[in-house]
């Protein structure tokens, strides 16, 4: 049974031309979970899928790169045609909802579109195969980085985050870390990764491959990826859009 990441966006802090804020699909099995809907990635996830196929969908956090094409899927399945035949689960930060609300004027917007579950620091998240295990991590917000497990192999996310201690247990061992490498160099206190970090992380937690993604605007992709990999000293790549990238007891290698 395969296990890929197809990243769906990969740009900081606003869409780009042919790169849409952060998203990524992972499929494992038969799971299908779209992480992160950042603006433009609900365009690039039906090049791969129907809405109605996800397994799930979970949110690392409400900062508008990373959630905000919630509100294209609900237009696209509410109103557009693509319609599902149950709610999607969808795993959010507790204010999701909340804000949701508040941004259609109504209570409960979502219904039949959406079924809400917030987040929990440590919980596991059995996707019919896969589980994703959610851990809290530091960016100044409620946030959290993703650890996912199929059989055997191990998908390891920091979401959005300053360097911290969860972050070496939530990438321990992984086949595959997608990490940040949003900043040139900390500037206060840290709540994102420069290449740097990113590089450290993943040599001491002892990963197979380093994906590099959410490069922010004072640095280009190329050049955040090649500072990471100076420091990891091992595998180590740039997230491109709509590559599939083997999760599994080796390097990771791009399928199509």
């Amino acid at each position: 049974m395969t296990f890929t990441l197809t990243p769906l966006g990969t740009a900081a802090p606003h869409p780009q031309p042919g790169r849409p804020c952060s998203g990524y699909l992972v499929e494992a099995g038969a799971a299908k979970v779209w992480v992160d809907a950042g603006p433009g990635t609900f365009a690039e996830l039906q090049r791969h899928v129907h809405p109605g196929e996800l397994t799930a969908i979970w949110i690392s956090h409400l900062h508008s790169d990373h959630w905000t094409d919630l509100i294209a899927a609900e237009a696209g399945i509410a109103d557009g045609g693509l319609k599902v035949e149950r709610p999607i689960p969808v795993h959010v930060p507790a204010a999701a909802p909340h804000r949701l609300a508040g941004f259609y004027g109504m209570p409960d917007p979502l219904d039949g579109v959406f079924a809400f579950h917030s987040i929990e620091d440590g919980a596991d998240i059995d996707l019919g195969g896969p589980v994703l295990t959610s851990s809290a991590v530091a960016h100044g917000i409620e946030a959290y980085g993703a650890r996912i497990t199929y059989e055997g192999a191990v998908l390891a996310y920091t979401g959005d985050s300053g360097p911290c201690p969860q972050l070496t247990e939530l990438a321990w061992d992984a086949d595959v870390l997608l990490a940040e490498a949003y900043v040139d160099r900390h500037e206060g206190e840290p709540v994102h990764l420069t290449p740097e970090d990113a590089g450290a992380l993943a040599r001491e937690a002892a990963v197979r491959t380093l994906l590099i993604t959410h490069v922010g605007p004072g640095l280009t992709p190329d050049e955040a990826t090649a500072r990471a990999a100076r420091v990891f000293g091992g595998h180590t790549l740039r997230a491109r859009e709509t590559v599939a990238y083997e999760i599994a007891k080796r390097q990771a290698e791009p399928t199509s």
